[in-house]
């Protein structure tokens, strides 16, 4: 019986542990590096959406966001008004943080995520209580889109 009751005391020091370690985890902080045009203000909303969500955000301001874009192979129809890079993806547009700790836990072989366009009611694009419908699309190198997460209407 105290086998039992010593085997049952270590199971739950451990499961705790690892609750623990998770819950630690969901809070670090994570740097990402945000490229933005000096002239669009829901960039500036969505850095701050990141900023409320434990991301540290580097603000890089440019007149040719295109260049970055094309370097990592963002094509016009994924694209966005800004691109972030964070742990070696590629964020497009209003993302929403859930989405991009998602896609840093899971690690999927894919360039990045990108909610293409400016959809009303992403993080950013904020506009009373309409929100659009939309889908954040994972793509890879060699262009190839899939839905990575779907947000219903509001």
């Amino acid at each position: 019986m105290k086998k039992v009751k010593h085997f049952l005391a270590i199971a739950l020091l451990f499961s705790a542990g690892f609750a623990w370690a998770e819950a630690a985890q969901a809070d670090e902080k994570i740097d990402i590096m945000v490229n933005r045009s000096p002239t669009c203000s829901c960039c500036g909303k969505w850095i701050e959406h990141l900023k409320q969500n434990s991301f540290n955000v580097k603000d890089v301001v440019s007149d040719d966001v295109q260049a970055v874009k094309n370097k990592y192979g963002v094509t016009q129809e994924l694209a966005s008004c800004h691109t972030a890079i964070v742990n070696g993806y590629v964020v497009e547009g209003h993302v929403p943080a859930n989405d991009i700790r998602t896609l840093l836990k899971n690690k999927p072989d894919v360039v990045g995520i990108t909610v293409p366009g400016m959809p009303t009611g992403t993080p950013g694009m904020e506009m009373g209580g309409k929100k659009d419908a939309y889908q954040v699309i994972s793509f890879d190198k060699k262009n190839q889109h899939q839905v990575f997460s779907s947000y219903k209407a509001e």
